[in-house]
């Protein structure tokens, strides 16, 4: 009888392993050819704005759903290259960093990167230090996609001296944003952390 438990346990392990083994074939499987050419630079830059252990699984997430890793990529509002930075969001962050505007280039794989990686480092400073990581990078991330404005106005609008994550994301809309844009706005941070994240894991750390 303990020989049958043993061998039981032995095959339920195996049969474990097989499947999170499975599970991350299938989630890597899943990551498009072209994004391998630029994992080295998102994970160099990433470490270099961000420190060692900076969270590369959320930045390739965010790349693959603002891009899927074409840096000519051009939205039907304007937004480019791998980072997808409108006109005028690119224009201002190249003035904040000082940089020309010959060097101010969405297209170019390098400077998106670096802009995506330093936007969401700008925002995520920017979010309530009392928060955890997780909770701190979806602000980010709802900020990068939407405006951190809107945000800090939906939770002054709260209700809470110290609204949770959670509370302001049900303040969306009850300020200056339209309503209508709060399920694109709440599904970026959902995509990016929750569907897409597990897709890049073996790149680096995720939250």
């Amino acid at each position: 009888m303990r020989s049958r438990s043993i061998r039981a346990a032995i095959f339920v392990g195996v049969a474990l392993v097989s499947a999170t083994l499975g599970y991350c074939s299938s989630a890597q499987a899943q990551v498009p050819a072209a994004a391998q050419q630029h994992r080295a630079l998102l994970v160099r830059t990433a470490n270099a704005t961000w420190g060692l252990g900076a969270p590369v699984a959320v930045f390739a997430a965010q790349v693959h759903q603002e891009s899927a890793w074409k840096p000519e990529a051009v939205s039907n509002v304007g937004a480019r290259g791998l980072a997808q930075f409108m006109p005028s969001t690119a224009s201002w962050w190249c003035e904040l960093n000082k940089l020309a505007p010959a060097d101010c280039q969405p297209h170019n794989a390098a400077w998106a990167l670096r802009a995506l990686v330093g936007y969401d480092k700008y925002l995520y400073d920017r979010t309530p230090a009392r928060y955890a990581p997780y909770d701190r990078m979806w602000v980010a991330l709802r900020g990068y996609n939407g405006g951190l404005g809107h945000w800090q106005r939906e939770a002054a609008v709260s209700g809470a001296a110290q609204p949770t994550r959670q509370q302001v994301d049900q303040a969306c809309g009850k300020a200056r944003r339209a309503a209508v844009y709060c399920r694109e706005n709440l599904g970026y941070p959902q995509r990016i952390l929750v569907d897409l994240q597990p897709r890049y894991l073996s790149w680096g750390p995720g939250l």
